[in-house]
Formats: C-alpha cells, sequence, structure tokens
C-alpha cells in the first residue's frame, strides 16, 4: 500500500492544492486549513454555505497567503503574527483567531467572489481549538474534527461501481476532500483502521486511525464547476450508511510527524 496523493486546503473550504510531498505536524499537514472566510458574525463560512468556494485558489507562501479566483486580480495577504484575538466559530468548535491586517485582508476581494459580507481569519495557534466535538479538539487545524482525512483508491473504485450502476457518473476522489489517497489496499479496507497505527515512509510520520469519517453534502458539489447533485451520498445511503453516518475515509491523528511524499509506502500496526 502506498501513497497515491497527498492535498491540501490552505483556506478551509477553498479548491485543492497538490503536492509531491509534505511535512506533516501535529495538527495536520503544514499550510492546511490554516485560515478560514467567516461572516460578520464570526462564523466559519463552508462549501456548506456556498458552493462558490470551489473557486478560491490560495497557496502559502514565506509568511503571505496568495488568493485566485476567476475574474478577480490576485491579491496577497500577509500572515498575522501574534495579536489581538478574536474568537469566531467553526463546524463543532470555538476558535481564537487572530484576523488578517485590515489595510490587506482579503475581505472586499472574498465578499466579492462569494457575494456576502465576510472577512478573513488565520488560525495563529493550532492548539486552540476549545469546546470541540472530537477527541481531536487541541491538535487540529480548521478541519471539521481531525487533523487529517485518508482515502482508499479501491474504494472509490467500488463506489464508483455502485454509480455506474444505477445510471450515475462516477465522481473522483477529490470529491471527498481527502489529505492523503492510498493505493493498493482492498476495497473498504480502511474500516478495520481505526485504532491502528498507519506508517508513512521509513523516516515518516506515524498516523493513527480515529474512526471512519461521516460524510456530508459537500460531497454532491462538483470541486471544479460548484455544481451539485444528489451523488455520491444517495449511493452511501443505500450502501454505506451504519451508525456513525454515510461513511467513506478514514479519519486520523498524528503520533509522530514527520516528512512524506506521493509514493512512500503505508504499513500498518
Amino acid at each position: 500500500m502506498r501513497v497515491s496523493a497527498i492535498y491540501t486546503y490552505p483556506v478551509k473550504g477553498c479548491h485543492r492544492v497538490t503536492h509531491d510531498d509534505a511535512h506533516v505536524e501535529p495538527w495536520g499537514l503544514a499550510g492546511d486549513r490554516r485560515w478560514m472566510v467567516v461572516d460578520a458574525d464570526g462564523v466559519g463560512v463552508t462549501q456548506r454555505d456556498t458552493s462558490d468556494l470551489v473557486f478560491l485558489r490560495a497557496s502559502v507562501g514565506p509568511g503571505t497567503l496568495t488568493l485566485s479566483a476567476p475574474g478577480l486580480a490576485p491579491l496577497t495577504v500577509p500572515e498575522p503574527g501574534p495579536g489581538a484575538e478574536v474568537g469566531v466559530r467553526t463546524f463543532r468548535n470555538r476558535t481564537a483567531t487572530v484576523p488578517a491586517r485590515p489595510s490587506a485582508d482579503g475581505g472586499a476581494w472574498l465578499s466579492d467572489l462569494l457575494d456576502r459580507p465576510v472577512r478573513l481569519v488565520h488560525l495563529h495557534d493550532p492548539t486552540a481549538q476549545v469546546a470541540g466535538g472530537s477527541a481531536a479538539v487541541g491538535t487540529v487545524s480548521f478541519a471539521d474534527g481531525y487533523p487529517l482525512l485518508v482515502a482508499n483508491a479501491a474504494s472509490l473504485d467500488a463506489l464508483n461501481d455502485w454509480l455506474l450502476e444505477s445510471g450515475d457518473d462516477p465522481v473522483p476522489i477529490t470529491r471527498f476532500r481527502p489529505n492523503l489517497v492510498v493505493s493498493g489496499a482492498a476495497p473498504w479496507a480502511e474500516d478495520g483502521w481505526s485504532g491502528r497505527t498507519l506508517r508513512v515512509g521509513e523516516a515518516g510520520a506515524v498516523l493513527r486511525g480515529e474512526g471512519p469519517c461521516d460524510r456530508c453534502v459537500v460531497t454532491t458539489i462538483d470541486q471544479d464547476t460548484a455544481e451539485k447533485g444528489r451523488q455520491p451520498l444517495r449511493a452511501l445511503g443505500q450502501h454505506r450508511k451504519r451508525e456513525q453516518g454515510l461513511l467513506f475515509g478514514l479519519n486520523l491523528l498524528v503520533e509522530s510527524p514527520g516528512r512524506i511524499a506521493v509514493g512512500d509506502e503505508v504499513t500498518l500496526a
């Protein structure tokens, strides 16, 4: 079993960034979901609220975040240092964040893109999550609950077989917004990885399976066009409905940080 893809999402809900390698930190991949768009009430804006976030592309540089989207000139936002914190609310957690600098916070730019008043905040301290609903609180970025999500390519093949049988189009793995994709495992093998460790590469990271991922409406949004549909949630409801929800992928915690790369062997213990 090997790593076949690595993805980050610098701004929560934004378009994916594909990597050949990445550093695993205690709270997830370096640069992954350390920024978030929030509304006037300090509530995080996600694709559950507006699918137009798929058009937001973000890249992380030394101390900067660069945003781009169709029809808008690119904008580079300086990463704010420690400063006056503001509390914002994510999917399950309340979090202390630092607003981007007023002179270049991307607020007007993002408001134009999303057609609603918003601003940009940065998670300066990734251990700041409080009052959350998962075991990962305190060691997670703006992800919904866990530092990392792994998807199994063979499970996607099985799911797409069900979609084709029902007359629907197959979906790409990007619908599930994973951080890691592995190939070489049997379909749904990840169901047995909860409580086990995954060592990535000879000197890479050590991760621990924390349980399957309950999928939401975001999986029905085309991650390149923002078009919405019914699949794959309908198929997951027919074939993968469990007590925990409609399952695809495995949530991970970080036991030991390290460098990982596409092609790295993944071993289970």
